[in-house]
């Protein structure tokens, strides 16, 4: 009995490990596109606000493929589903790497989106399935650790690469690790079951929910005003605040430090400060996207500023997620589609948003646009989601 109880260890925690080294691949393709926004427009010669087109088009395929996709194959075993969109993610990468002009780089990202459609629908909950008895919270720290450390390494790294070697080998680069990973998934994870306790007629009963409806309004709302600024820090960056290629480089790198050790927090502390968390994460994303002009006049200022906006957009991600798989115990795949289909129509309508304000003013202006809509996020979370929450048992 005693050695039962003293075996977990790393052998238990394999499956959640592979499913962290997935979300972090996911995580680096999603975003590598803002990294290398001036790279891609400059060799299609075309502008930074049409190639931003290529994270509206993607983010909306996953806001429409989301939910359809989950649907259809919630019923499908895990494992079998996961190798599965793993091996689309890893074609589609290597379609971008040989693209020749925007529209077939394009249809690869769609392609990637189509995979990651289902991949966020699934990967949370599925690692907290698996995580060893009484290690739930933890479990989803390590998968929004691997995005964390998407945008300490993916992303920085991506972008160097795409510098000195080309924007195309950087794809490539994916490829090949989603390659590896994929061989990894297939050897440590085990074969669950789906979802076989949700249909579609449950889908009215689950949309229903307060909380749930509260989580979905402010989302949208938010990471729209979120992903008005953040599509655009790059040429915001090097054109507001002043800063050369190295320095853009270690401030996304930072956003991707800050994540890691805010997921740290996260883990321990978030069961007794669930309100705090989620008060700070809407609130201070509206905060930072306000000050960001402001504090471009001053470098230092701008790299305070994007240290306190990685620890607002971290906890967002984490408690947002969490209060999913709390609200909705049955369906919580479909729950977590519905979510990622949101969060991505957050994405796009973000970044077409901060499209036209740098071409119509200028990328200075991103940070107010940006602002108001997650203010507006803010005040929705007061009145609708906080008293949902408060009605619950902390």
């Amino acid at each position: 009995m005693t050695t039962e109880k003293t075996t977990p260890g790393i052998r238990a925690w394999l499956p959640v490990i592979g499913l962290t080294f997935s979300a972090f691949i996911f995580n680096t393709s999603e975003f590598i596109p803002i990294g290398l926004l001036s790279d891609i427009a400059s060799d299609f010669g075309i502008t930074e606000s049409n190639a931003g087109m290529l994270i509206t088009v993607y983010a909306w395929v996953v806001a429409l493929a989301s939910l359809p996709l989950m649907l259809i194959f919630a019923k499908t075993e895990s494992k079998k589903l996961m190798l599965s969109i793993t091996a689309l993610f890893t074609a589609s990468h290597i379609l971008s790497g040989i693209s020749r002009d925007f529209y077939m780089l394009m249809l690869s990202r769609i392609g990637v989106a189509c995979a990651h459609a289902i991949f966020w629908s699934i990967v949370t909950p599925l690692a907290v399935s698996l995580a060893p008895e009484g290690k739930k919270s933890t479990a989803l720290g390590f998968v929004v650790s691997g995005s964390s450390i998407a945008m300490i390494v993916g992303l920085p790294l991506g972008r160097t690469v795409g510098i000195w070697l080309g924007w195309r080998t950087t794809f490539l680069i994916i490829a090949g690790l989603a390659a590896i990973i994929l061989a990894v998934l297939a050897i440590v994870l085990p074969k669950t079951a789906g979802d076989n306790s949700f249909s579609l007629r449950k889908l009215p009963a689950l949309i229903k929910s307060p909380a749930l409806l509260g989580i979905y309004l402010v989302t949208v709302i938010t990471i729209s005003g979120h992903f008005t600024g953040y599509s655009y820090i790059e040429p915001f960056l090097a054109r507001a605040a002043g800063f050369g290629d190295t320095w853009i480089t270690l401030i996304l790198t930072m956003f991707g430090i800050v994540g890691f050790v805010g997921s740290w927090i996260f883990s321990s502390k978030y069961e007794r400060n669930r309100k705090f968390f989620l008060s700070f994460a809407v609130g201070g994303i509206a905060m930072a996207l306000l000050l960001m002009r402001v504090s471009a006049m001053n470098q230092a200022t701008a790299v305070i500023l994007c240290v306190f906006w990685g620890f607002a957009i971290n906890f967002y991600n984490l408690s947002f997620q969490s209060e999913i798989i709390r609200n909705a115990p049955q369906g919580t795949s479909v729950a977590m589609s519905i979510y990622s289909g949101i969060y991505n129509i957050g994405i796009g309508a973000g970044a077409l948003a901060g499209g036209y304000v740098c071409s119509g003013l200028s990328v200075s202006y991103i940070g107010y646009a940006g602002g108001v809509i997650a203010l507006a996020g803010y005040a929705v979370f007061l009145k609708k989601l906080l008293p949902a929450l408060s009605s619950q048992q902390n």
